[in-house]
């Protein structure tokens, strides 16, 4: 996910980011946590960065599916990429997401669905698309 706004509503942005990528996951049905993470280990373009991490129960950790961040001004200035505000254009401010790190999330969906007998009980917002349970081969 990209998005181009101006400064004054790129806090708003990022919020709304990170609520896409929440729904995501709840819908998911999966365990997850979000982290803020530290300004030490941003990288220069990002003033503000959200982590969410879903449990993988085999690494008895949680690992990221998805993130989102709030870069500013930092690229649209070397981009030059710009928007119109009342007083006339202004470097825009860019964020943006990954809504999901695909294998990390199908290794999420699968431990965590995982049943005794092999099976994996699936989300219901998968079911129409997957049925409700996926069975081994025999």
């Amino acid at each position: 996910m990209f998005a181009y706004t101006t400064l004054e509503d790129a806090a708003e942005t990022h919020e709304r980011l990170l609520a896409f990528e929440r729904e995501w996951l709840d819908l998911l049905e999966l365990p997850y946590r979000v982290i803020d993470v530290a300004s030490g280990d941003l990288g220069a373009s990002a003033i503000r960065k959200f982590d969410c991490e879903a449990w993988i129960p085999t690494q008895e950790k949680y690992r990221e599916v998805s993130s989102a961040s709030n870069c500013t001004q930092f690229q649209s200035r070397r981009l030059d990429i710009r928007v119109r505000t009342d007083g006339g254009t202004a470097p825009a401010a860019t964020l943006n997401g990954t809504l999901c790190a695909m294998t990390r999330t199908i290794i999420a969906l699968l431990e965590n669905g995982q049943q005794a007998d092999g099976s994996v009980r699936l989300p219901a917002v998968l079911h129409p698309f997957l049925g409700e349970v996926l069975r081994p081969l025999t």
